[in-house]
């Protein structure tokens, strides 16, 4: 795991160093911070774009699954802050192993959500069925 933060890193910082280089060759006197709010702007326009349309689409179907992807979305956050946390405090080891059977965890428990959920509607749609039957036989 830290091996991969690692690389991560490195390869960021090497990509920045090159933006960088680029934009100072291209003639523009951009600072540290004016790159950040460029790219992060650019970053983020692009990620909301990308999830509107694909939430769009979504809400068409189920609410629950925009839902799922946002709590999905932040679970791997937590899992993530809390392996860095435990590297950063020497409380605990920092794992891989730890972040995937965390997620592993809350897919487990969400899909059982999902099979109450199912199994309820289905005994709904049943309700309705047999009670729209009684009432054309009477």
């Amino acid at each position: 795991m830290v091996e991969i933060l690692k690389l991560t890193a490195s390869f960021i910082n090497d990509l920045h160093d090159k933006v960088l280089d680029i934009v100072n060759i291209a003639g523009y006197q951009l600072n540290d911070k004016q790159l950040h709010f460029i790219f992060m702007a650019l970053i983020g326009i692009f990620i909301f774009a990308f999830t509107q349309l694909i939430f769009k689409q979504l809400a068409k179907y189920s609410i629950t699954a925009i839902s799922f992807i946002y709590t999905f979305t932040v679970m791997i956050v937590i899992v993530f802050a809390i392996e860095i946390q435990q590297k950063l405090t020497n409380r605990g080891n920092m794992e891989f192993a730890d972040i995937v059977y965390g997620l592993y965890g809350f897919i487990y428990i969400f899909l059982i959500y999902l099979l109450i959920k199912l199994i309820i509607l289905a005994i709904k749609n049943l309700y309705k069925k047999y009670s729209k039957q009684a009432k054309k036989s009477k």
